[in-house]
């Protein structure tokens, strides 16, 4: 969601700043903007912290700090930037970060005893997350003379920090940090310390770049923070993922990292490549068109190196706050599942539901994380907690793991998309794919990649329970081989598809139908649909029809079938009957054997050929494609959807 980056350097960090945001702008966000400090006057403004903020893309705040006239350029060796998506207060340039505090009312006792700093100091800083206890310290902000600029949370911590100063930035965040309640990643700076970036992490990412010295390509020496690795991809050599609860403050040389107890202590330094080719649109239109036909070779490099169902593959762990276990051993003790995740990850769970009962026999509960940490339920000891999320930093589902492991669940395992992630770092267990980077708000290859890893596990934990043969195993071995060749085949029907989509465009409201292991993905149609069309769009179990949604059915509903040839055909084909008499229209995906003909108001799109457990991975690619090209065709932003944002890192 919100992005951070922020440093203090030896030269002009300005370019660092700006190319970052553009590299997290993907995330999606309805603000920026970018401060500095500067000894001198710039771009109108005195010498002090500087800033400039914009509701309109990163390229337009660019434009803004790098003018052709010296006097309209901003420039500093110390600076923050941030893009925002608003929670608290519109998407207006007042409400937008970097956040100052150096403003008083009139006659006010700031600047007086009450506020030791005076009002000579200012504080700048951005945030991501949710101060949750914000409204009762701005109203004793607001006694002690503070004026409010903006509606936003973050502000209330610029004036908390003020009031706390004393001459030492990083004392007057330690002790402003014990007063505030939620989700943060802060990055805090000072005009009266010019050399100095303190930041701090609560359950919200943050990641320190390394670079005392003088990166060889760059030139750039000093220290970086970011909400996101890829922001600083090139710049610095080396990277610090922060715990949680974790303060740093940072020189040009030096860095100090201490605890929530204020101990000094020391966070593993990890390489990490430059990866920022995976996010070039190269010939495509769009990036969710690239990453929709990325999807055979993500599907092929998840899998690379599987030669069989042993459960070391999942022994993946990268290090971090928890000793890595072995994963033999946690699937032996382990007689049932808890699948946590949010959106697309939760229809991932649900499809893996069937695979779990069906192949490994396996008790299966699949609970969308906002919900399942705040109501009662029923901790079981040996129930295997399983985390899915694209980027390993969702707020809900972190919030859920942890949730989960003081009731006692200490058996846990993430599939995400990110080896760096909080997610890898708190499960004892993880399973990495290898999507690369996805940058469309609306998931296609995440989502495709994630049941290929969670067919993996269900196999894995059956051959573990005895519960799969060695036949068995080499007929799901062969199939799993064969996906990147069977997608390839499927995104040949594009053409068709496209065809469909001058229907949808048309439209405002729509079905999706779905039976037995498909129902999860008629769910996934109908949100890629809503996401980036703004269709509203609908999914049921076909054989809830006649207990409700029957009533809505008209020849302007457009009902989506997905139709494998599995052992609830018949099911369905009376299900499809029943809204044919009642003149609805149909879309139909089927399988070849299912003899469905295209006729009046049924229109059929022949899948090449029928995947048997793993036809949830082809059946989607097709509706991922009718989103796509109906969005084309309605002018909507394909790429970064209103309102939404593609890593949810605040509840």
């Amino acid at each position: 969601m919100c992005g951070i980056v922020a440093g203090v350097s030896n030269k002009n960090v300005v370019s660092v700043l700006v190319e970052g945001l553009q590299r997290l702008e993907y995330r999606g966000y309805d603000s920026c903007g970018v401060a500095v400090y500067s000894a001198h006057a710039q771009m109108g403004q005195l010498a002090g912290l500087q800033r400039a903020r914009s509701t309109q893309r990163v390229a337009e705040l660019k434009a803004q700090v790098s003018g052709d006239v010296e006097a309209q350029r901003l420039e500093g060796s110390l600076g923050i930037a941030h893009t925002r998506w608003a929670t608290h207060g519109a998407p207006l340039v007042h409400n937008a970060h970097p956040h100052f505090s150096a403003q008083f009312a009139p006659g006010s006792s700031a600047g007086s005893a009450s506020v030791s700093s005076g009002p000579s100091v200012q504080i700048g800083l951005v945030h991501n997350g949710i101060i949750e206890n914000y409204e009762e310290i701005k109203a004793r902000l607001i006694l002690l003379g503070y004026v409010f600029m903006s509606q936003t949370d973050t502000e209330v911590v610029a004036h908390l920090i003020h009031s706390h100063y004393a001459g030492d930035l990083m004392q007057a965040l330690q002790a402003s940090l014990s007063e505030l309640q939620g989700a943060y990643a802060l990055a805090v700076i000072c005009d009266q310390e010019p050399g100095r970036l303190v930041g701090a992490r609560q359950g919200s990412p943050l990641v320190l770049g390394l670079g005392g010295e003088a990166h060889a390509k760059t030139g750039f020496a000093g220290h970086f923070l970011a909400s996101d690795a890829m922001a600083l991809a090139g710049v610095t050599p080396g990277f610090v993922f922060l715990s949680e609860g974790d303060r740093v403050d940072l020189s040009v040389t030096q860095y100090t990292i201490v605890n929530t107890q204020g101990e000094r202590v020391e966070r593993e330094v990890r390489a990490m490549e430059a990866y920022t080719q995976g996010a070039q649109l190269g010939p495509y239109q769009h990036y969710m068109q690239k990453e929709i036909f990325e999807q055979p070779q993500a599907i092929a490099d998840t899998l690379e190196g599987v030669q069989g169902m042993v459960p070391d593959l999942f022994d993946a762990h990268r290090g971090g706050e928890h000793p890595a276990s072995a994963a033999s051993g946690v699937f032996a003790a382990i007689d049932r599942v808890l699948i946590l995740a949010c959106g697309t990850s939760y229809y991932s769970g649900l499809t893996a539901k069937y695979w779990l009962e069906s192949l490994a026999q396996l008790p299966t509960s699949v609970e969308v994380a906002s919900e399942y940490r705040y109501r009662d339920s029923v901790p079981h000891p040996n129930t295997l907690v399983v985390c899915i999320s694209q980027s390993g930093e969702t707020a809900d589902t972190l919030a859920a793991l942890k949730h989960a492991q003081s009731l006692g669940m200490k058996h846990t395992l993430t599939i995400c998309n990110v080896a760096s992630s909080a997610m890898v770092r708190e499960c004892a267990l993880a399973y990495v794919t290898r999507a690369g980077v996805e940058v469309g708000v609306a998931s296609t290859k995440a989502f495709t990649t994630q049941l290929a890893a969670l067919f993996l596990l269900t196999l894995v934990l059956a051959k573990v329970k005895s519960r799969l043969s060695a036949k068995e195993e080499a007929r799901h071995l062969q199939a799993m081989r064969h996906l990147p060749a069977a997608l390839q085949a499927v995104l040949a029907l594009e053409p068709l598809v496209m065809s469909w989509a001058e229907d949808f465009a048309a439209k405002e409201n729509a079905l999706f139908l779905g039976r037995g292991l498909h129902y999860p993905i008629a769910l996934e149609g109908a949100l890629k649909l809503k996401e980036i069309t703004y269709i509203h769009a609908e999914a049921y179990p076909a054989g809830e029809l006649k207990h409700g949604p029957l009533a809505l059915v008209t020849q302007d509903m457009p009902i989506v079938t997905v139709a494998p040839n599995d052992v609830l055909l018949e099911k369905l084909k009376s299900n499809m009957q029943e809204v044919r008499a009642r003149g609805g229209v149909l879309y139909v995906l089927a399988d070849q054997g299912t003899h469905i003909q295209s006729e009046e108001g049924l229109h059929v799109i022949r899948m090449p050929e029928h995947y048997g457990e793993l036809s949830p991975l082809l059946h989607v690619v097709p509706l991922q494609l009718l989103a796509y090209h109906t969005a084309l065709k309605r002018g909507t932003d394909v790429d970064k959807p209103r309102n939404l944002a593609k890593s949810v890192t605040v509840e």
